[in-house]
C-alpha cells in the first residue's frame, strides 16, 4: 500500500478525483493475466486490492506486487512493450487507466502533467532502489522478498502520507459505487 503514497502524495485532490471519474474499476480473477511481456497493453493501472505476480522470460518470478502498486508505468512513459507478465495470485482490485485518454489529460493539463510525471518519477526511484538493494547492494532480500527495508520510504514522502492514504480511500470508494468492467 505504501507505494501508492508516492502517486497519491503528488497528485492534487482534483486529480485524484479525475483519475476516480475517467479510470475503469476493474476486477481480475486469480491466475488471470492482466499484462503479456512483450505485448502492448492500452492501460496503466493501480492496484487496489489482491496481489500480483511479476515473470520476465529466462528469469521466473521477479517480484510481487500489493495494493497500491502501479502497473504498465513502464511502457507508458518510454511507449516500449511490457518488459514483464503480471499474473494475479488472488483476486484484485484495480484502476484500469486508459492510456489514450491520460496522455490527453496530461496534453491538455500542464499542471496534472508536472504532478503526474513527479509522481511516476519518484515511484520508479523507489522501485529501482528497493531493486538494487535486493540484488545484493546493501541488503540480503531476495528479488521476491516482500521485506520492507528501514530506508525505503522517502522522508520527504512523509509530508504527503496522511493526505495520500485519505486519497486513496476516497478513490476506492468512488470505484466501489462505479461499474465493474
Amino acid at each position: 500500500m505504501r507505494k501508492v503514497l508516492y502517486i497519491l502524495g503528488q497528485l492534487d485532490d482534483m486529480d485524484v478525483d479525475w483519475l476516480a471519474r475517467n479510470g475503469r474499476r476493474r476486477t481480475v480473477c486469480a491466475g488471470d493475466t492482466l499484462v503479456r511481456e512483450g505485448v502492448p497493453c492500452a492501460s496503466v493501472f493501480i492496484l487496489l486490492d489482491g496481489g500480483m505476480e511479476v515473470s520476465i522470460t529466462g528469469l521466473g518470478r521477479v517480484a510481487t506486487l500489493g495494493a497500491g502498486e502501479m502497473i504498465g508505468e513502464l511502457s507508458f512513459v518510454d511507449s516500449a512493450p511490457p518488459s514483464a507478465t503480471v499474473t494475479a495470485q488472488t483476486a484484485c482490485v484495480m484502476l484500469d487507466l486508459d492510456k489514450g485518454m491520460l496522455a490527453a489529460q496530461l496534453a491538455r493539463d500542464d499542471g496534472f502533467a508536472r504532478r503526474f510525471y513527479k509522481a511516476i518519477a519518484m515511484f520508479l526511484a523507489d522501485r529501482l532502489r528497493g531493486t538494487v538493494r535486493r540484488m545484493g547492494y546493501g541488503a540480503d532480500a531476495s528479488l521476491d522478498s516482500d521485506q520492507v527495508l528501514a530506508d525505503e520510504l522517502d522522508e520527504g514522502l512523509l509530508d504527503t502520507v496522511s493526505l495520500a492514504g485519505d486519497r486513496f480511500d476516497r478513490l476506492i470508494r468512488t470505484l466501489s459505487t462505479a461499474r465493474t468492467h
